[in-house]
């Protein structure tokens, strides 16, 4: 893992002290590296009506593009838990939406998994 994706990789690590989690406390954090060189962050967002509830990636993504970003080079994903879990299939076709080649680290402070959206959804739904 090159520095700048280790640095994205902090940042998650950063915004999952930030999520809204009272109901799992599984506590989620993304940062997200747009072509353009910025960083945007997001964490989970959990609602007792848990169909509302909104994951980190997505969080992190709708940021960037609430603030004109549109292209994204990376995402980083830090859970806060002993499992690490890839991206859920939501997040998997959200992420595909903007980016056929978009590199995808997911863990936590022990393991880390490097992949691509491409791996992690292959048979991406397209209108």
């Amino acid at each position: 893992m090159d520095s700048k994706i280790k640095s994205l990789f902090q940042k998650a690590k950063e915004a999952s002290y930030l999520a809204y989690s009272p109901y799992s406390n599984f506590k989620v954090g993304a940062a997200i590296l747009t072509k353009n060189e910025r960083v945007i962050t997001g964490c989970n967002v959990e609602n007792a009506s848990y169909g509302a509830t909104i994951c980190a990636e997505r969080v992190a993504i709708c940021k960037a593009l609430s603030e004109g970003e549109i292209d994204f080079i990376a995402l980083t994903v830090f859970v806060q838990s002993e499992t690490v879990f890839p991206p859920c299939g939501i997040c998997r076709q959200f992420m595909a939406e903007f980016s056929d080649d978009m590199i995808v680290v997911y863990g936590n402070d022990d393991i880390i998994h490097e992949t691509n959206i491409k791996s992690l959804l292959p048979e991406t739904f397209r209108l």
